[in-house]
């Protein structure tokens, strides 16, 4: 399986694993998967997909090949895909594997220029039809399910606007398909027989337009009805900004799934269900799809979201080992704080940082921080985190990303926001020279040419009032809770 670190893959695995099937993981680096509850009874190998030099030996034995990743959200995504899909398609062949399953998007219309995005997942889909090897497209449209990126969307322009100007597209016609129905699919996939070898739509029972959606998700999570207002001027360009400011989706990822929308995505066909026959209750509908969702972020029972899986040109690389540095300049800032409580108290403050939590100082500045990141393209403060108490290696949290974890000690941070050169932030539970329990902070920054030397030189005023006010508050926050733990 590709695309294990994402939204499908994620809970695609554990799945595989629970019908009887043995998996294995391709990652660009495995230690992704290690804080995933299913790692341990799967293989994880490392590959890239973008570098078919690696792939040698990753297909050997395999029977069934998922290809669930995408490079939306970057530049040139159409050439990544298209090179990263002839890579799999070959590998795949050249080892003899039996059967490919890709989980693509709606059909374009024919001749249709306008959706870069659509076009790519057609072509995607071809080539793999074309290896030589069988393979199955699912061809879907708007995903239902908790931390996908079309649902939080739909959520957040619902819950946010009650009165929202809407462009013409929200009248197009969409038949969305609930992700547990979407699993089952491509579970199913893994042993239909070799003779199958072309693409299938797959939806739900509601065809619905966007802005019916929207009015549905309304009733269903309580609130009153919305007032929409389409206008003719907001072209795709300009509401996937739009989406970018008012959703946690950027508008780098929000603009290809708006242009997807401006098409109508109602299924064609149902063949799928001659050799996959609907459960005996049927396929879900679109409120309960919605309801299930909201109970899963409720209970904080979401097992992936799209911030999940970092893009193909996201750094790879971890903090680099002290002091070379990489031989180039570093820029720290070193804070430390005793803690009058126990270092099960402090854990916990750190684990929770970030999200509706906060980052423990000077909220305005981190906040301005994050729109600023959005206006330039970035992922913003909004992703969030996935649980609002645990963190696994790999995973979004605002605009960084959990490159390591060591419980009760370590939590390291890589910063995604846009930045002239590459950041992180460590949080350490250690004891002092006294034996007391401390609290260590450590922001790290290697710039990146000029610009980022000046960058560094404009925000270093601020640190004793953002970083500095950041160990002061976690320290008191731990010293807070400190009673409803046993302190050492």
């Amino acid at each position: 399986m590709t695309g294990a670190t994402g939204y499908i893959g994620g809970r695609l695995a554990p799945r595989l694993l629970t019908e009887g099937h043995t998996v294995r993981c391709l990652a660009r680096r495995a230690g992704r998967l290690r804080d995933v509850p299913w790692a341990p009874q799967v293989e994880v190998v490392e590959g890239d997909l973008g570098r078919p030099e690696t792939l040698a030996g990753v297909f050997d034995d395999v029977d069934v090949a998922y290809y669930l990743v995408h490079s939306l959200g970057q530049a040139s995504f159409e050439t990544a895909d298209r090179q990263a899909a002839t890579a799999f398609a070959e590998a795949a062949r050249a080892a003899g594997v039996r059967r490919i399953v890709y989980l693509g998007g709606p059909q374009p219309a024919t001749g249709d220029a306008s959706s870069a995005h659509l076009r790519s997942r057609s072509e995607v889909a071809q080539i793999l039809l074309g290896s030589g090897v069988p393979t199955v497209v699912l061809r879907a449209a708007v995903i239902l399910g908790s931390g996908s990126a079309s649902f939080e969307m739909l959520r957040y322009l619902t819950e946010r606007l009650p009165v929202m100007i809407t462009p013409r597209w929200v009248k197009n016609r969409i038949q969305p398909i609930a992700i547990r129905d979407v699993l089952r699919y491509l579970v199913g996939c893994a042993t239909l027989p070799p003779e199958v070898n072309r693409a299938f739509d797959i939806a739900g029972p509601d065809v619905l337009t966007f802005a019916e959606m929207m009015q549905r998700y309304a009733r269903v999570a309580g609130l009153s009805p919305r007032l929409l207002l389409p206008v003719r001027l907001l072209t795709p360009t300009l509401s996937s900004h739009w989406v970018g400011l008012v959703t946690p989706v950027p508008s780098a990822l929000a603009r290809p799934l708006v242009e997807s929308l401006v098409h109508e995505a109602v299924a064609h066909e149902h063949d799928i269900a001659a050799y996959l026959p609907d459960p005996p209750g049927g396929l879900t509908g679109f409120d309960q799809a919605v309801e299930l969702a909201l109970t899963m972020v409720r209970d904080a029972q979401v097992e992936t979201r799209w911030s999940s899986a970092a893009g193909r040109d996201a750094p790879a690389e971890p903090l680099p080992s002290d002091p070379d540095w990489s031989g180039g300049t570093a820029y720290t800032d070193m804070r430390e704080q005793a803690v009058a409580a126990s270092p099960e108290a402090l854990w916990r403050v750190i684990e929770g940082v970030g999200g509706e939590h906060g980052w423990y100082s000077f909220p305005l500045a981190w906040s301005a921080r994050g729109w600023l990141d959005r206006l330039v393209g970035g992922v913003g403060l909004r992703r969030g985190r996935r649980h609002p108490h645990q963190l696994r290696v790999g995973e979004a949290l605002d605009f960084w990303r959990v490159e390591e974890i060591v419980p009760g000690e370590l939590l390291r941070l890589r910063a995604e926001m846009r930045l002239p050169g590459r950041a992180w932030l460590e949080m350490r539970v250690q004891r002092d020279d006294a034996g007391r329990v401390a609290y260590r902070q450590r922001a790290v920054f290697l710039p990146r040419g000029l610009v980022g030397h000046a960058y560094w030189a404009a925000v270093a005023p601020f640190h004793a009032l953002v970083f500095g006010g950041m160990a002061r508050n976690i320290a008191a926050g731990a010293e807070r809770i400190a009673g409803q733990l046993p302190v050492r």
